[in-house]
């Protein structure tokens, strides 16, 4: 059936709902919002203001205003037309919440709880008890339905006291100050009061179900948000993980984990609405876990951001403002209370946080900073008060003041906000976690996620997994292990004892238990081993695993060396089938005796080289979970004659230079590294007499794969590899 579209004339009717109109509105929201987007973000406002803008354009206040018959015609009043976008617009809904809960760092709050959580209840207080004495004093002209006044009341309380976590993250962000410690009590504050928020509206609607105060209904509501709250963080968390974990591995259709998300999604959005609470809270808190899930997150929050931000966010606040109707504000009395009610919104909320701020210990000009940035609405205010005209407890003048008061106050935050932090000088204390936050998100072990082990039941195999362990066991990482037989060709029997992935167990909570309170780690949770019995060749079951999404492979078999020299044959196999970076870990000296028992002492060549950096990295967070000791070697030609003098000295001071870096970064892991310079000797053998002299039972070297048909470091490596009489391990980028 070909699809005609409608004609633009006066008197035009809709005989019926018609996809072309849908496709139009559609269209319109995206363009306009899209381009007021980019305009407000070139002015350092939030894109969400520009696709709000762009609603009220499109609405009565403007186009309807300049041409009323075209506006009806492509927004028509018709029910069963609009319904086609809310549905949309409600589904846009219950994403952003999903988003905006993957985006809530709970570590962040964790670290700032006590002056957080009392900015945020303050905040909220405040405001809430000013906005919800505001509906209790309206005149029953103004409220929809006064019957429902006190669903009314807490609607507006709500609407006035929320700040919006997405406008106050940006604003943050973008001034630099996210790694700061107002800027972190001021998001940390954000979040709690979106997670606060969400909890008083599903209250509220379940209140609203029964149209008054019903305090059996009220306590239900209650206990049934708490329990809904308790059994997510706690089986909930650990059921998200699994789901998408299984997910991933085992589907081999495209993107299956963003459908298990939506699925979660929509299953605890049906929850809370069955517990007679709003949809939203059950889409909150499912953010919130998938966020938490330790796999995947950033593969996942990309996908479904595009989609969310590209559609969604669009159409709903777009809807929104559509919604809103300005040309009511014709009214003096309706101007002067969308005034008032901006006025007691911010001096509410101002004073609220100033006060919390002050509780909380901030001096006078952080409070000051944080009071400017809690005071932005934005999109949460705009999605309290949608929900509040769908349920009839707002009617259009009011839904069209919040959303103006929303408007004003998200515009007016970011240059208050700029100005106040400006005026704040940096702490040594901030300096420290800068730097220590910076080196979070640059380094290379910060960044692992999975971890998974190609190994035999031979020693190297289990020592290669008692390592994976103990780098695992610092951030609770899941551990998948591929357990073979020694000779790394097919998968042992079944009632062979699983040693292997319980040396990775073992080891993961020997890292555990090496976090000190107070050392600047939090403690890791316990990780998870899962066990896999492959049925084919070693590259055909690395192959076949390493789609799952790893960050990092430790392979160890028996044997390691070729007789003919380099690798042996099934380590080069179960490399080359890895498309990341891998560790290759040689069991010897006491660990071939003793792999899971035997100390460490190790030893990590450096040559000031990214490469030989990682490895670094690697060493230091073993020596971190096993409290081992670790020495940093320098090896350097430099001084082999007296005519070069100059020459030397320069090289010596840049010997000193990489040293240095690395006991630094020592720190960062919580180590104390030893530093050695070696000279007038070649690196392997400058190498192997450190080991030797120093009594280093374990060699840790970072290393770049060279070009070729076979598995090779380069000849210093290969010389380690065949020459070392104590265990080695190298980590290839």
């Amino acid at each position: 059936m070909a699809l005609a579209p409608p004609a633009f004339a006066a008197g035009a009717t809709h005989p019926g709902p018609s996809e072309v109109t849908f496709l139009i509105q559609i269209m319109l929201l995206l363009t306009v919002g899209r381009l007021l987007g980019e305009a407000m973000q070139r002015i350092s406002q939030p894109a969400v203001m520009g696709q709000l803008i762009a609603g009220v354009l499109l609405g009565p206040s403007v186009f309807g205003a300049l041409w009323p018959e075209a506006q009806k015609l492509i927004f028509p009043p018709d029910r069963d037309q609009k319904a086609m976008i809310d549905a949309v617009s409600q589904l846009g809904i219950l994403m952003l919440l999903l988003l905006t809960g993957m985006e809530t760092d709970l570590g962040l709050v964790r670290k700032v709880r006590k002056t957080a959580l009392s900015v945020s209840v303050t905040g909220i207080a405040v405001p809430f008890l000013c906005g919800f004495a505001l509906g209790q004093m309206l005149p029953d002209a103004m409220l929809p339905r006064p019957e429902i006044r006190l669903i009314t009341s807490l609607f507006l309380g709500t609407a006035l006291s929320i700040s919006s976590v997405k406008i106050v993250a940006m604003v943050v962000r973008e001034m630099g100050f996210l790694r700061r410690k107002v800027g972190q009590v001021i998001l940390a504050s954000a979040i709690i009061d979106d997670t606060i928020g969400w909890v008083i509206i599903a209250i509220t609607f379940g209140i609203a179900l029964h149209g008054a105060l019903d305090l059996w209904s009220l306590g239900r509501s209650i206990a049934g948000t708490i329990l809904f709250l308790v059994v997510s963080f706690t089986l909930g968390q650990r059921l998200v993980f699994t789901i998408i974990r299984r997910v991933n591995d085992y589907s081999v259709s495209e993107v299956p984990v963003i459908t298990a998300i939506l699925v979660i999604m929509g299953g605890m959005a049906l929850i809370t609405n069955a517990i007679g609470v709003h949809t939203v809270l059950g889409a909150f808190v499912a953010g919130i876990l998938v966020g938490q899930s330790p796999i995947l997150t950033g593969h996942i929050e990309e996908q479904l951001r595009g989609l969310i931000v590209a559609l969604f966010m669009p159409v709903f606040f777009g809807l929104a403002g559509l919604g809103a109707d300005l040309t009511i504000l014709k009214d003096p009395q309706l101007v002067l209370l969308t005034a008032g009610l901006v006025l007691i919104a911010s001096l509410g909320k101002f004073g609220g946080a100033f006060l919390g701020a002050a509780i909380g210990g901030l001096t006078w000009s952080e409070a000051l900073a944080l009071a400017c940035g809690m005071n932005a609405r934005g999109s949460t205010e705009v999605i309290v008060a949608s929900i509040g005209l769908s349920m009839g407890a707002l009617d259009q003048s009011l839904f069209t003041m919040i959303v103006a008061m929303a408007v004003l106050t998200t515009m007016a935050m970011p240059p208050m906000l700029r100005a106040a932090l400006k005026r704040l000088p940096l702490t040594d204390e901030e300096r420290e976690r800068i730097a220590r936050d910076s080196f979070e998100a640059e380094g290379f072990v910060p960044q692992l996620e999975r971890i998974l082990v190609a190994a035999d039941e031979s020693s190297k195999g289990k020592f290669a997994s008692r390592l994976a362990g103990l780098i695992a066991g610092l951030r609770g990482m899941p551990v998948t292990v591929l357990q073979f037989s020694p000779e790394g060709q097919q998968s042992e029997a079944a009632n062979v004892p699983l040693k292997t992935p319980e040396a990775a167990a073992t080891a993961a909570a020997q890292a555990a238990e090496a976090i000190e309170p107070g050392s600047g780690h939090e403690a890791a949770p316990d990780i998870e081993v899962t066990v896999a019995d492959p049925a084919t060749r070693v590259d055909e079951a690395i192959a076949d695993e390493a789609r799952k999404g790893f960050d990092l492979l430790l392979i160890g078999f028996e044997p390691t060396v070729d007789p003919q020299g380099g690798f042996h044959r099934v380590v080069t196999q179960a490399a080359s089938q890895f498309d990341g970076p891998f560790a290759i870990v040689a069991a010897r000296g006491v660990h071939e005796a003793t792999p899971l028992e035997a100390r460490l002492d190790i030893l990590v060549p450096v040559i000031g080289t990214k490469v030989s950096r990682r490895g670094a990295e690697v060493a230091f967070a073993i020596a971190r979970a096993s409290h081992s000791p670790v020495t940093a070697l320098y090896v350097s030609n430099a001084g082999a004659t007296h005519r070069h003098h100059r020459r030397t000295r320069g090289l010596r001071e840049q010997d000193e230079a990489v040293l240095k870096d690395l006991a630094h970064l020592g720190q960062r892991y919580g180590v104390e590294v030893r530093t050695a310079i070696r000279v007038h000797l070649a690196p392997e053998d400058a190498i192997l007499r450190q080991a030797r002299l120093g009594g280093h039972n374990l060699i840790v070297m970072g290393v770049a794969e060279r070009p070729g048909a076979s598995l090779a470091f380069g000849n210093v490596a290969d010389a380690i590899l065949e020459a070392a009489d104590r265990s080695v391990m190298f980590v290839a980028t």
